[in-house]
Order: C-alpha cells, then structure tokens, then sequence
C-alpha cells in the first residue's frame, strides 16, 4: 500500500537512498483498518503474538506485587508507550509475510528480528534509554510530591486522585511522560521496520523515522495520538484487550512504514516504493 509522492525529501545519508513521502492528515486512519485486515487474514498467528505479550505483561505485574515492588506498577505500565515499536516486530513479519502473498506464522513473528539483528538491538538500545530516564523522572516526582516513604496500595492510588499533591504529579508526570513518549516514537515510528526491511544503519534508520514526522507533522501527530489511546484501552482492560490491540497496531504501523518511506528511482525518478 502506497500513498502518491507529494514533494518528497531523499534522505542522503541513508545506503539505500531513502525517500520520505508526504501523506495527508487522512492516512492514520487508513493504517489502522489496513491493520484490522491485516489481523483478520492472519487471525490465529496475530492473537497468538498478541497473547504472548499479555501472558508476559501479567507475568510481570505479578512479580512485582510478590516482590513488594508494586508501586513502580504505574510508570511501568505507563513505560510501556517507549517500548511499543519493539512489542510490534512480530507484528511487522507477519504483515511483510502477507505483502509478500504467503501464509503468515508464528516463526514469521518470532523470526523478524533476524533480519538485522544487530541495528534493531541498538534500536532497542535507544528507546530503553527513553524508558530509563522516564522511570528516574518518575521516583523523582514521587520523591519530590510524596517524600521517601511508600505508602499501601490503598493510600496511594486514593492520593493520586484525590489529593492536590496527588492531582499535580500526575499532571507533571503526563507532561513530562508526553515529551519523552513523542521523542520515543519520532525516533522509531519508521526506524525499526526500515531496519527490518533494507540494510540501514540504526542511525540511518532514526533519521529517516525523524524526517517522516517532521514531513508529515499533523498526521503523525495524530498516528501518535491513535497509537496512545489504543494501548491505554488495551491497558485499561487488565492487559486482555492488548492480545488484539498491539498485533493491530504492529500490523498498523508497518502499513505506515510503507506510506512514507521509499527508495529513490535509480532513473532519477520521485521515488519507489
């Protein structure tokens, strides 16, 4: 799926000569359906990708009530924005898969890392740098709003929305969270399929996954908004509602990928696909 070039920019620096398309506010709701087609043609394969994450999602709440560490629930689960273009890999196989006309399987899943290994490890490497900073801004908000002590359960999450201390660091922690989630994904919106689908460097990679946002601002703005809202849903369900939302939005996001980055026509051409 391909949208029409409207002045495209080439990427010079990229070893394959990447072109960045531009797209109209319209296209984010096109990914999405294109991902729920995708999810219905490989029903079995996306929601046994999609329960993987929510068995390990749970698997990890768990072990963090048993281990006393329940109060990092909440910036974990909100760290879970920053690591979302990873979560998607297996998505993107199968996707690649159909585009190719093939029958997708978990292998396609599992196995979309083998592609480049290496680039998308230091993809992975960057955005857990965002996650990181957003775990030491939070236990300092909560340093600075509630001092050192760890109140129950109970207590805290009642403070959090009940209490003006409580009101003002989730408003300073959305702020805060907001900036650093929008870095995450201008950084890695297109970067990790395009590492997954040519041979880039991961820088080459972020590069163009910056260019594609600060072409095409609106509608990625908005990509952002949707990718957001989908996941606090999927999150808002006890993790359940992620099994069909993430592997959507994995298959979602490469449909993405493909709108707005091609390759400059060796003819001298605008642009392929």
């Amino acid at each position: 799926m391909r949208s029409a070039v409207d002045n495209n920019i080439k990427t010079p620096s990229a070893a394959n000569r990447l072109v960045i398309h531009r797209i109209d506010i319209n296209r984010p709701r096109a990914w999405l359906a294109a991902g729920v087609s995708d999810f219905r043609a490989a029903t079995p394969v996306s929601l046994a990708y999609g329960l993987f994450w929510v068995g390990l999602s749970l698997a990890v709440t768990a072990g963090a009530y048993t281990m006393g560490l329940w109060h990092w629930l909440l910036p974990l689960i909100a760290g879970f924005m920053f690591l979302g273009p990873l979560v998607a890999v297996g998505s993107y196989g199968i996707s690649r898969r159909l585009g190719e006309g093939g029958t997708p399987t978990l292998g396609d899943a599992f196995a979309a890392w083998a592609s480049h290994p290496g680039q998308l490890a230091m993809m992975g490497v960057m955005l857990m740098i965002f996650f990181m900073a957003w775990i030491r801004f939070a236990l300092l908000l909560f340093a600075l709003f509630f001092g050192l002590h760890t109140p129950d359960p109970a207590s805290l999450y009642t403070a959090l929305f009940t209490t003006p201390e409580g009101l003002a660091l989730l408003a300073v922690g959305s702020c805060i969270g907001a900036v650093l989630a929008f870095g995450s994904f201008a950084i890695s919106v297109v970067a990790i399929p395009t590492l997954m689908d040519r041979d880039l460097t991961f820088m080459e990679g972020i590069e163009a996954s910056v260019k594609s946002v600060a072409r095409n601002f609106r509608p990625m703005l908005l990509w952002a908004a949707i990718l957001t809202g989908c996941t606090l849903i999927g999150i808002a369900t006890f993790y359940i509602g992620l099994a069909v939302i993430l592997p959507v939005l994995g298959h979602a996001s490469w449909h993405a990928y493909e709108d707005l980055v091609g390759e400059e026509d060796p003819r001298g051409g605008h642009g392929v696909g």
